[in-house]
């Protein structure tokens, strides 16, 4: 709940700033002279990229607590089995051997969106955020039987 409280302020926050930022860009605008006006485009361009890039993300984070939701009403989330250090921190080498159990079941059932589910955790866990991600859209596009690229 905390990070969903956290995701939310962020998200209000960005809007703020993109409306303020895009205000600006529509009274440079309004200026009219060549170098406003160029000014006033530029600077609208980058809240369009923001929101576009926000709705992007929330989609991604939608539909992946989906399949978190849908596979824990199966139980088949994967279990917490990693070792931490005295600081809290996860074991490297007990990610490693979790990753490399998740990665070998994913070998064995490349199309089942359970197992990337699975593999997305285990990359999470070993700090590997870009193939963490990679993984879950692996997974979404399976479960929404979307052609996957490889």
């Amino acid at each position: 709940m905390r990070a969903k409280l956290s995701y939310l302020v962020t998200a209000a926050v960005l809007v703020f700033y993109f409306v303020l930022v895009g205000s600006r860009g529509v009274l440079l605008i309004r200026t009219g002279t060549v170098l406003t006006v160029t000014f006033g485009v530029a600077v609208l361009v980058l809240p369009v990229i923001g929101l576009w890039f926000l709705w992007k993300n929330t989609q991604f984070v939608r539909r992946a607590n989906r399949l978190a939701a849908e596979l824990d009403a199966e139980g088949g989330l994967p279990a917490d089995e990693l070792k931490r250090l005295p600081s809290g921190r996860i074991d490297r080498d007990s990610a490693d051997e979790v990753f490399s159990r998740r990665k070998a079941e994913t070998e064995a059932a490349p199309d089942d969106w359970r197992a990337w589910f699975r593999l997305a955790v285990a990359y999470q866990d070993a700090r590997d955020t870009p193939r963490a991600r990679k993984a879950m859209q692996r997974a979404i596009a399976l479960h929404e039987g979307r052609p996957v690229q490889a």
